[in-house]
């Protein structure tokens, strides 16, 4: 998820995601508004042929404090859908019907289930099967329980559950038509990271358990479908009454929360044979125009780390509602339209959820405890594609805001749960979603390339997704990987890399070395001057500078500043805003650093660009942080935020009002 949540970010923390212009990058291509994609796979490269064949690992069953879930008894293999999409009762009903295979005499199936109606279990042949639905614990739902005739040595048997979800769903968000950008028709998409595909999909809902999935799934006329698998019917077929049904096909398995829907008024245009974009028909060009660096990402990644293995590589640019920055469902990455900025300066967060499709989609966690491996593994694999694409004073920017994010991420968080291994238990998985994962687990990896250099690192991270691909993955394992496939008992190499300090203990080891970047000094020098020396602001070279040294710019804070603190009074503030353009910003990314400036110095006129900016999307990296700072400016940042919410959180995500809930309270 490229999503960078920060949910314990402060003032100073900056935003991770963006890059320079992009447009010399590609020649472009036409866009094919409104086409129907060419939805044949196109063959992956192959690895090298000369190369050894591998085994991949066999999978080893782990604990889940997060499932109800007893795989090592009986498990999901694949999850057949026959959905119908209720817009005026905000359900999806239907049946799932389950492939289950478990050990010799298994007779009980536990599966994750919250805030669904379960009215009938059977099996293949129609006879009905016991099940009970026990007590809900907060946010991880109740067991779906069912009892079975004991399973054979190897047998394969179906499952048939028929449900409704709940106008509720945590994973799912209806939105009306005035809430989309066409305003006449209305959306659905889901959002299952990290424990919410048990809203809308009764299944063992574990990111350990990857399951193969078929959908067919009905839809008013006049909408489309669009899922993370293969589509079987672009164009739906007639399903009666008004109704069009679209039929979706899975054949890797994927951990279940990568198991996404999105219902609406979107049409697609293509980047190249195996990329495209899909959103509503009145963005889909500046989307396109926007997103064709895409389409070189890919050819990158497959010449870093090996063929990408999910086919097409597409992206669905969401409302504005969509509260992550980007979620990478495989086929189909989720994106928030916050990166369509105009210039290709944000799309970086493409990178990111590119690098998912290895690190994450292949190799995933095995529990959230381990979230780190999907996360650090990512956030390295994205940079290596942005040194490739746009040359090492890119990526080296991109490091120096990821360590200047994560020493505020650290200092503001327990000791606990700055290590890389989280114990999670009893506690919402995303609590964990922070810049430890992403950038402490980055960082970790870099120390590891910088060690054994670059060329010895790469051999081992491709044959690591090879050797590990489809199977869960916990810390302990890839412990047991590197230590095999790198380390080969080198004693002296493995005191050096210090792993089981990056792993087990809080905050950063002292073989970690904070990036530098020299296309910062001038920046930091500009910043000094203003903030400190009370120069001009209209000297700054703004046009000149990219994303990375205008966050960095607005991230400076004085030597000895702590959160809470001012250090402009309202004439600098007036002035910066005047010479900057920043309560007018384009660049979702800089009007958020900007705001969290304003915001904490309760300059009132920064008050209808806040508002502005919070009632326009819902993304929950850059909405969470702005009521924090405004929470904690007094009856007046008090009473802002509780006026802005109301009008607000009707349009955000189960997600981000979940958060915001905490901070801000629920409007009467």
């Amino acid at each position: 998820m490229s999503v960078r949540s920060l949910l314990f970010a402060g003032a100073c923390a900056v935003a991770l995601s963006g890059c320079a212009q992009l447009s010399a990058l590609m020649p472009d291509a036409t866009p094919g508004a409104g086409r129907t994609p060419d939805l044949s796979i196109p063959p992956a490269r192959e690895a090298d042929p000369a190369a050894p064949p591998r085994a991949v690992r066999p999978i080893q069953w782990v604990r889940d404090v997060h499932s109800w879930a007893r795989p090592e008894i009986a498990r999901v293999t694949h999850v057949d859908l026959d959905l119908s999409a209720d817009f005026a009762a905000k359900s999806l009903s239907g049946t799932a019907t389950l492939d289950v295979q478990g050990r010799a005499g298994a007779t009980e199936l536990v599966l994750d289930v919250r805030d669904l109606d379960v009215k009938a279990v059977r099996g293949a042949d129609g006879t009905a099967l016991p099940f009970t639905i026990g007590a809900a614990r907060e946010f991880m739902g109740s067991p779906l329980t069912i009892t079975l005739p004991a399973l054979g040595e190897g047998e394969t048997r179906k499952v048939v559950i028929d449900y409704a979800t709940r106008p509720g769903a945590a994973a799912l968000q209806w939105l009306t038509p005035a809430q989309t950008a066409g305003g006449e028709k209305p959306y659905l998409f889901s959002q299952g990271q990290a424990i919410l595909t048990r809203t809308w999909v009764p299944t063992q809902d574990s990111p350990g358990i990857r399951q193969t999935y078929s959908v067919r799934l009905v839809v008013p006329e006049g909408l489309s479908a669009v899922m993370s698998a293969e589509s079987l019917t672009p164009e739906g077929e007639p399903a009666g009454d008004g109704r069009r049904a679209f039929r979706f096909r899975m054949d890797n398995p994927v951990p279940p929360y990568l198991i996404a829907l999105g219902v609406g008024d979107v049409a697609f245009a293509d980047i190249d044979e195996r990329t495209g974009v899909w959103t509503e028909p009145s963005k889909l060009a500046a989307a396109r125009e926007e997103l064709v660096p895409t389409a070189e990402m890919v050819d990158v990644a497959e010449a870093l780390y090996g063929p990408y293995r999910w086919g097409r590589y597409d992206i669905l640019v969401l409302p504005p509602s969509f509260p992550f920055g980007g979620m990478e469902n495989p086929r189909m990455t989720f994106a928030t339209p916050t990166i369509i900025a105009g210039d290709r300066s944000l799309v970086a967060l493409v990178a990111h959820e590119l690098a998912h499709s290895w690190s994450g989609n292949l190799v995933t966690n095995a529990t959230w405890d381990d979230f780190w491996l999907n996360e650090g593994f990512t956030v390295y694999f994205e940079n290596r594609i942005m040194e490739a694409v746009y040359g090492r004073d890119r990526a080296m920017m991109e490091q120096v805001l990821g360590w200047q994010s994560l020493e505020a991420t650290i200092a503001d968080l327990p000791p606990a749960d700055t290590r890389l291994k989280l114990d999670l238990e009893g506690r919402d998985p995303d609590e964990g979603l922070t810049d430890v994962a992403y950038e402490k687990g980055a960082f970790f990896l870099r120390t590891i390339e910088r060690v054994v250099g670059r060329e010895r690192f790469d051999a081992w991270l491709k044959g690591y997704f090879e050797r590990n691909a489809f199977v869960p993955m916990t810390t302990e394992m890839f412990l047991e990987d590197i230590r095999t496939h790198l380390i080969k008992g080198d004693q002296a190499l493995e005191a050096q890399l210090m792993m089981d300090a990056w792993i087990y203990e809080p905050g950063l080891p002292s073989n970690a070395i904070a990036p530098t970047s020299d296309a910062f000094v001038p920046v930091d020098a500009a910043a000094q001057a203003v903030f400190v020396d009370g120069g001009d602001p209209r000297s700054v070279p703004w046009a000149d500078w990219n994303t990375q040294q205008r966050q960095r710019f607005l991230a400076w804070r004085p030597d000895g500043w702590q959160a809470g603190q001012d250090w402009l009074d309202v004439s600098e503030l007036t002035a910066l805003d005047a010479a900057l353009g920043l309560s007018n910003e384009g660049n979702a990314e800089v009007r958020f650093a900007w705001l969290q400036i304003a915001l904490t110095h309760r300059f009132v006129k920064a008050e209808p660009s806040a508002e502005a900016f919070l009632l326009g999307m819902g993304r929950r990296k850059f909405v969470l942080p702005l009521f924090q700072t405004m929470w904690g400016e007094g009856d007046w940042g008090r009473a802002l935020a509780t006026r802005i919410y109301a009008k607000a959180r009707p349009l955000y995500h189960p997600i981000t009002t979940g958060s915001v809930d905490a901070v801000v309270g629920r409007p009467q």
